[in-house]
């Protein structure tokens, strides 16, 4: 492994399951953190060659007149055809790709962290040196999303998980586990895993 450039540790989860809670607590320990979601849609508004692909494949209602994402006019244009869902990830997911790549090497550290629903779903795991899933009972992040986005109904939730991995499946997947449900307690987990990804950096 070249040592020269920081490694890229993933976090991933199913909604609700507490990955923004583990990530703040890494950045305590001084790692940076990339969020994906919050990137994508910030190159979503500022990205110009993004900006074009997205008008060019779903009309210039994409966009408002001051050149504002219209959230509105997309969720209802792609966000219930499965096939117009793949083709805005596929504009979009490469473009945060790129952009993770360029913020990496800003940062000076042994490893970064980029937070992601979509890792394993996506293929962008492959890119990264190393995964953390953190796992949560499925009724514990029902109950977590609905008290957490007021808007969504129960089967709109249900419907996002349906379309992530199952928790089983990612643990399986992922090189950590960090289990958050109300027994276990998450700094001693996230201590553990920094300590052992900077034993093998």
């Amino acid at each position: 492994m070249d040592n020269k450039r920081s490694w890229k540790v993933g976090v991933t989860g199913g909604i609700g399951s507490g990955k923004s809670t583990v990530c703040r607590i890494f950045g305590l320990l001084g790692i940076p953190v990339y969020s994906a979601d919050d990137r994508a849609k910030w190159l979503m508004e500022h990205d110009p060659n993004l900006k074009s692909k997205i008008t060019e494949e779903f009309g210039i209602n994409s966009y408002t007149q001051e050149g504002a994402l219209n959230r509105k006019y997309l969720a209802e244009q792609v966000f219930s055809d499965p096939e117009k869902v793949k083709k805005i990830n596929a504009l979009v997911h490469p473009a945060v790709g790129l952009d993770f790549d360029k913020w990496t090497l800003e940062q000076k550290v042994p490893y970064v962290l980029k937070e992601a629903a979509l890792l394993f779903e996506t293929g962008s795991a492959k890119q990264l040196d190393k995964i953390i899933n953190v796992s949560s009972p499925l009724k514990v992040r029902i109950a977590r999303v609905l008290m957490r986005d007021p808007h969504r109904s129960e089967s709109q939730v249900n419907t996002i998980i349906d379309q992530q991995l199952p928790d089983e499946t990612k643990n399986e997947l992922a090189d950590f586990v960090i289990k958050n449900s109300e027994n276990k307690l998450l700094i001693p987990q996230v201590l553990e895993i920094h300590q052992k990804l900077l034993e093998e950096i």
